[in-house]
């Protein structure tokens, strides 16, 4: 059946590849990837040759139709991004929403993603959590960080090893020095790490710790006043 696939591609450590993921990345058609430079490799991995095309933030407003528009005809289609789950963070969502206006089957394979190994690890209360990834960089960032001050359940959020210290230190600005934090980088990876304290003290630390790779930050909601778990 003619359907378009969202498949997660490890976001390090490549024995995460799911033996299903590697089958539909088999049998689809062609394989939609943000980098198909990344992928080619990804896939040459596995053993896998197939049809790749380009499909990024820069060129899915333009696509999304034509893509839908294949599906319709009767191809099968898979998505795949740099790393992760498509859609978290990534392009995905527009072509999702396009066929599902179209009546088109959508298909979602579980898989790798950045933040739920980070919110797991983080020490921190994981029933009810807050998904923010990516903060504004300018226009709107103060607002959203006094809206996420203001929330009772655990907040997740995305950033740049660039931005880490400066996003700490407003954290910790707004929020409070003492408000307990994790930040979770290389997930999966050899020099994976997962460093607690408080806003201040991880902002301290990054300070004088060049930071590398993929970052996770996980902040406590208000109130939560469980002991901090230090390394």
């Amino acid at each position: 059946m003619p359907k378009l696939y969202l498949v997660p591609t490890p976001i390090g450590n490549l024995e995460d590849m799911t033996f299903r993921a590697v089958r539909i990345l088999k049998e689809v058609n062609v394989i939609l990837a943000e980098d198909t430079r990344k992928t080619g490799m990804l896939l040459k991995h596995f053993g896998i040759e197939n049809k790749l095309a380009s499909h990024h933030m820069h060129n899915e407003h333009r696509t999304a139709e034509n893509i839908a528009g294949r599906i319709a005809a009767g191809e099968s289609i898979a998505l795949v991004t740099d790393a992760g789950t498509p859609g978290i963070s990534d392009p995905g969502f527009l072509l999702v929403r396009t066929c599902i206006a179209m009546g088109l089957e959508v298909e979602s394979l579980p898989g790798p993603t950045a933040f739920v190994p980070a919110l797991v690890n983080s020490g921190l209360p994981c029933d009810r959590f807050y998904f923010e990834g990516f903060l504004p960089h300018k226009k709107g960032r103060q607002t959203r960080l006094a809206f996420l001050s203001s929330l009772t359940y655990t907040i997740v959020l995305y950033e740049s090893p660039f931005r880490l210290v400066k996003t700490l230190e407003q954290l910790a600005e707004i929020m409070g020095p003492d408000r307990k934090a994790c930040v979770s980088r290389e997930l999966t990876k050899m020099f994976e790490e997962n460093r607690r304290g408080t806003l201040s003290e991880l902002a301290s630390y990054y300070g004088q710790t060049t930071p590398k790779g993929e970052i996770v930050i996980t902040v406590a909601g208000a109130g939560q006043h469980e002991s901090p778990i230090h390394d």
